[in-house]
């Protein structure tokens, strides 16, 4: 099949954006049934066609595709600067954002750690480390519906999650700098050190700049489908002059999303994206299944299953650090970090430009570790953020159904109705915005 499509030339690369299309469909009808994520379904039907079971799709397309992860991870990245609003980050107050960057950078520092005590370089560590951040909210917002769970625990929970891959998107843009720095032979110099700090502050700066001109586009009079082209014009834009200036271009993209939230107040055009983006996304899931190198499963065995088992560790750690630090309940102090399990989306894309920056075998080792990884936390993390929702108390007695109770609570409804709109609202936004990232 796949020298049938090589054959074909312009007419089998379609083919196969076809045959990666409908196979992450039809596998997230098999997934679907078990209860996990549609991102699981992506990356196991990935490496069903891929190069080491079917051998559907040409090695040589995929190694063509590293566009679509590009093109993926700046809408992404763009959707990600939405939660940076101004107004937004005063109402949640600094003890979420205290909270969120304990849970996450702890685990990135404990991974580092363990990391460089097994013997592996320092570039390889910090990158994993840094990828080790991120978070995967949507199993968590499922469980989260599907017990209709609401208080201060809940929105804790919705509101660290919306912070939690921007805290990552920083992390990996500075450790791929230093990464960046240290790669030339011959030793460390200041233009080493400089030159990346410098291109990134110059992607930082377009980035920015684009999202304030995108403010000023987009108006009333402009159409839906007109404000659609040129949201894609300016997230394709920055992300282009990052692959030109050989930076990530996730922290620029996430500044223009930033920056125009902030300078329009309008959220219609995040939603026009999560729209528009899905068959992308996709595309870009099922492409990092065909690139899972099942052989190299053997070898990085033993740090994946420490990877795992260390990264959990740090979240639980993390989180319960911050809520110590915060004077946070007692129920965030002991249950916080068990919610924080699952991981994948925007990592996924981080471990494809890790792989980048690393030599052939410690990136396909990183990737390899974060592909799988991730499918073991999607399978544990509903079940971990269950009994977190439940121990904290989240989720509403049984008793409080009957007709005698509820007869008595109709009075305090109108009292309680602002805080679940609230909670409810806090996860629409989280699930729209993170299942751009396809978590659910």
């Amino acid at each position: 099949m796949a020298q049938i499509l090589l054959n074909l030339h312009g007419s089998g690369i379609i083919l196969t954006a076809a045959i990666m299309l409908i196979s992450g469909f039809l596998f997230t009808r098999l997934t679907k049934l078990a209860h996990l994520p549609n991102v699981t379904g992506y990356i196991l039907s990935g490496v069903l066609i891929g190069p080491w079971c079917l051998h559907l799709v040409p090695q040589e397309y995929i190694s063509q595709m590293d566009f679509i992860t590009d093109v993926a991870l700046a809408f992404i990245a763009f959707g990600v600067g939405k939660y940076f609003k101004l107004s937004a980050l005063k109402k949640s107050g600094i003890k979420v954002v205290i909270l969120t960057l304990f849970e996450s950078l702890t685990a990135g520092v404990l991974i580092t750690i363990v990391m460089l005590l097994l013997g592996l370089s320092l570039p390889f560590s910090l990158l994993l480390g840094a990828i080790g951040c991120a978070t995967a909210p949507a199993s968590t917002i499922m469980t989260i519906r599907q017990y209709k769970a609401k208080g201060h625990f809940i929105d804790t929970i919705l509101q660290v999650v919306a912070l939690d891959d921007a805290v990552a998107l920083i992390a990996f843009s500075v450790c791929a700098a230093i990464v960046q720095a240290t790669a030339g032979e011959g030793g460390l110099n200041m233009t080493q050190l400089l030159l990346p700090i410098f291109f990134n502050i110059v992607a930082l700066l377009i980035g920015g700049g684009s999202g304030w001109l995108l403010s000023k586009l987009i108006h009333e009079r402009r159409s839906k489908d007109h404000s659609l082209v040129l949201a894609c014009v300016c997230i394709m834009g920055v992300a282009g002059f990052c692959s030109t200036m050989n930076v990530s271009p996730l922290l620029a993209c996430m500044a223009s999303g930033t920056i125009y939230i902030n300078t329009s107040g309008n959220k219609h055009l995040f939603k026009q994206l999560n729209q528009f983006t899905p068959p992308l996304l996709v595309m870009f899931f099922v492409l990092s299944g065909m690139r899972l190198s099942l052989p190299s499963l053997i070898s990085a065995g033993f740090v994946g299953v420490i990877y795992f088992l260390v990264r959990i560790v740090g979240k639980y750690l993390g989180s319960t650090l911050g809520a110590l630090v915060t004077n946070a309940t007692p129920e965030i102090k002991k249950y916080f970090g068990l919610a924080l399990i699952p991981q994948a989306g925007v990592s996924i894309g981080l471990a494809v430009l890790g792989q980048r920056m690393l030599p052939a075998a410690s990136g396909e080792m990183l990737s390899t570790i974060i592909l799988s990884s991730g499918i073991l936390y999607e399978m544990v993390g509903p079940a971990c953020a269950k009994a977190a929702i439940r121990l904290s108390g989240s989720i509403p007695a049984k008793k409080a159904e009957t007709k005698p109770a509820a007869k008595a609570a109709k009075p305090e409804q109108p009292a309680e109705a602002p805080q679940k709109v609230a909670s409810q609202d806090l996860a629409s936004e989280a699930a729209l915005e993170l299942a751009a990232a396809h978590h659910s």
